[in-house]
């Protein structure tokens, strides 16, 4: 199975419980927003990104041995904000997950996005 695929595939369509298999159960979240993150506040971040957005398309990937990058843009009804997404996969599941946002552009096209 293509993990980084199917991953991709599941939060962008908001299917939280396959993105949920995917998570490793001592999986490690970090992002840039200003709001703590665990695996729970990821999942509703991925759920409003996809309910609100126009459109979230990948718009670049780069594989390493370790990991992958993805690189999203995240159109919502007044502008586009960027996101890169760093994974770590071990034995088919996720082990971390690094998100780092425009924030600028997430602040003006997203408001609230990750307010707890």
């Amino acid at each position: 199975m293509d993990v980084v695929g199917f991953w991709t595939r599941s939060w962008t369509s908001d299917d939280p419980d396959a993105v949920r298999k995917l998570l490793a159960p001592d999986v490690e979240v970090e992002w840039n927003l200003d709001a703590p993150v665990d695996d729970e506040e990821l999942l509703q971040v991925q759920h409003r990104i996809a309910a609100f957005a126009d459109s979230v398309t990948v718009t670049g990937q780069t594989v390493a041995e370790d990991g992958t990058a993805i690189f999203y843009d995240l159109a919502a009804p007044f502008g586009t904000a960027r996101m890169i997404e760093f994974l770590a996969v071990s034995a088919g599941r996720i082990t971390e997950v690094r998100q780092v946002y425009d924030v600028t552009s997430v602040d003006r096209y997203f408001p609230g996005l990750y307010a707890n």
